[in-house]
């Protein structure tokens, strides 16, 4: 497969790389567990779109982690998810004993989706950074917030995660200038996938992804009307949700883009 040049996401590719499927006969148990771990005071309503969107991608069962003092509107919201309500920090970020309660679940889930409507970067870093030892057999989505952990890593993920930035988060985690990112996304995309080990999708009017080994695509059918709030979140719920089925984190962020748009 050439490194070089992005490869096309269209209908024709996504045909000839179709979604695992779920045996007709089975149950909410095959079809994957997703959990979501976001939403803070004054954004509960980005966990809430996250969270609806994987279900909608077809993961079976919805567990949703956010802060204490939205749980319960979160539970009302999403009849079909368990809601627990974690403990926050003052800047609406989770405290660090929220790691132990997720303890139990981390491997039990078959994916991982951090980030939606989370505030307190640092906080929120620390938790990734308590959680991912423990999910090792997890499929992992960092969104939004989440993606703070990488100002904090001197090392690459030891297994590849998935990251979604827009060129605005982009510039924020290398340092480079929006401007600069947009001019040249291909080179941004890989060059960052490769040095974190993640599957990276630079986000925009034309969407780039790439993959750790330095394989891209590309992805322009979407339009304006995606350029709001909420749209992110979305995103990252598809993904979470079509990797919970049990498809290949590429696999999952390429058609997660697709989908969306």
């Amino acid at each position: 497969m050439n490194k070089r040049a992005p490869h096309t996401i269209d209908d024709t590719a996504l045909r000839a790389w179709p979604l695992p499927m779920p045996d007709a006969s089975g149950d909410k148990e095959i079809r994957g567990h997703v959990l979501v771990l976001g939403g803070s005071r004054e954004m509960p309503g980005a966990v809430i779109l996250a969270a609806t969107a994987a279900l909608r991608a077809g993961a079976g069962k919805l567990t949703i982690a956010t802060g204490a003092s939205v749980a319960q509107l979160v539970a009302l919201a999403i009849p079909e998810s368990r809601v627990l309500g974690l403990a926050e920090t003052e800047a609406g970020g989770c405290k660090p004993d929220a790691v132990a309660r997720l303890d139990p679940l981390a491997e039990k889930v078959d994916a991982l989706l951090i980030g939606p409507g989370m505030q307190d970067e640092a906080a929120t870093a620390a938790l990734v950074e308590g959680l991912l030892p423990r999910a090792q057999d997890t499929a992992i989505v960092l969104d939004a917030c989440a993606m703070g952990v990488l100002l904090q890593r001197q090392e690459r993920f030891e297994r590849p995660v998935i990251v979604t930035p827009h060129a605005g988060e982009m510039a924020h985690l290398t340092g480079a200038a929006k401007e600069e990112i947009l001019a040249e996304p291909d080179r941004f995309a890989r060059e960052y996938a490769e040095r974190w080990n993640a599957v990276l999708a630079l986000k925009g009017a034309r969407t780039v992804i790439a993959a750790p080994d330095g394989t891209l695509w590309q992805h322009e059918g979407g339009n304006i009307g995606l350029a709001t709030s909420g749209s992110g979140d979305t995103l990252a719920g598809i993904v979470a949700g079509l990797a919970a089925r049990g498809t290949p984190l590429a696999q999952a962020l390429c058609w997660g883009v697709a989908l969306h748009a």
